[in-house]
């Protein structure tokens, strides 16, 4: 008899929400270009706009201000490279940024500082006020969320620093939406990055929020779809199952709240073991756990959780396949739990029952691997 599967990976990838799936074989079957003039073109372009509708409310904003992308990646590839052009000569970087906006960053060609977080992961405002002061005009990249810890970042307080620097903030807001909510406007960004996937949409699409005061310089030159911002024939298929997961995720945002009680329930019973939660004195995503045990490598965890049907992650799933020690638990001065860590995340379809089962698995081998050291001992 197979073991059950508990799927608690949800900040890697989503599974598909059953709006998104059927919003895209209703798209399947259209098979009209969004751009052609005829009936079936018509039918595409109004499957867009009315995604683009749907995502745009998920962050508070009006449609227009959304342009479609192939991910999260490219969306952040987008803000920084638009920055870059319309003039702002230096770019500041949370340590805990995504690969997606650190790489690009770096790729500018322009100069990069790092803006450092405290012990529990929240970015040093203090610091960032004293950088913002040199010359230059600065492009500040500040994540909504982390992807690891799901520690919340005081977004709004550096929307005002920046913005009394004339500063540019763009904000990588893929792991918070539909976790939690989310009001751009209040928020005081100027671009934004969204990805479907992370949501309970299909792999695959993005989009890019900018607001009155960001100028988007496209970066594929060709025809002149999603206004101008972004050339290409847009993914309608994709898009549609983005706006239908985006709307659904809206309505859930209670349900997803309420994760909290069980994901503190699992950090209670990992620390009773004798293991360590990182960032559970900021504010956090309601869905997702960081822990450590020392001498637990986060390899060994993710493969022992994995043989008892428990998916989970250590740290970022976006470098191939690669274990490597967080860089993130290493910034909040924990380099001594950074080759422990390990990242439970639930989702639209988690259940009370799956937390519980992590936390049976992750003790039950935890136990093992204290019996052999005790052993060799």
């Amino acid at each position: 008899m197979s073991k059950p599967t508990v799927y608690l990976d949800y900040n890697a990838s989503a599974p598909l929400r059953p709006e998104a799936r059927e919003a895209m074989l209703r798209a399947f079957d259209l098979g009209g270009n969004p751009s052609s003039v005829h009936a079936s073109g018509r039918a595409a372009r109004d499957l867009v706009e009315t995604a683009r509708a749907q995502v745009a409310a998920l962050v508070g904003v009006v449609a227009g201000s959304v342009t479609f992308v192939s991910g999260g990646t490219e969306a952040n590839a987008l803000a920084i490279q638009s920055a870059a052009f319309a003039g702002f000569n230096r770019i500041i970087v949370s340590v805990g940024e995504h690969d997606a906006v650190t790489a690009t960053a770096a790729a500018s060609g322009l100069p990069v500082e790092v803006l450092p977080i405290d012990a529990e992961g929240v970015a040093d405002l203090d610091w960032l006020r004293e950088a913002l002061c040199k010359p230059g005009r600065a492009l500040v990249c500040l994540m909504l969320a982390n992807n690891e810890t799901g520690v919340v970042q005081p977004v709004a307080e550096a929307s005002a620093l920046v913005r009394d620097a004339e500063g540019w903030l763009h904000v990588d807001a893929v792991q918070a939406a539909g976790k939690i909510a989310i009001d751009f406007t209040a928020l005081g960004a100027d671009t934004m990055a969204l990805s479907a996937h992370k949501l309970g949409g299909p792999q695959g699409v993005g989009a890019l929020v900018a607001g009155t005061r960001a100028t988007l310089v496209r970066q594929q030159h060709g025809g002149g779809q999603e206004r101008g911002r972004r050339a290409g024939t847009e993914n309608v298929a994709g898009i549609a199952g983005f706006g239908a997961a985006a709307q659904a995720a809206a309505s859930d945002l209670p349900l997803m709240a309420n994760q909290a009680i069980w994901r503190d329930a699992l950090a209670e019973r990992i620390k009773a073991a004798g293991g360590v939660t990182l960032g559970e004195g900021a504010r956090r995503l309601p869905q997702t756990l960081c822990l450590a045990a020392e001498g637990f490598g986060s390899q060994i965890q993710v493969m022992n959780l994995d043989l008892a049907g428990v998916m989970v992650s250590a740290g970022s799933a976006c470098s191939s396949g690669k274990v490597k020690a967080s860089r993130v638990v290493e910034a909040m001065g924990r380099s001594d739990l950074a080759p422990f860590a390990l990242r439970v995340s639930g989702g639209w379809a988690s259940t009370e029952q799956d937390w519980i089962s992590c936390g049976d698995a992750w003790l039950a081998a935890y136990s093992r691997i204290g019996a052999r050291r005790r052993e060799v001992a």
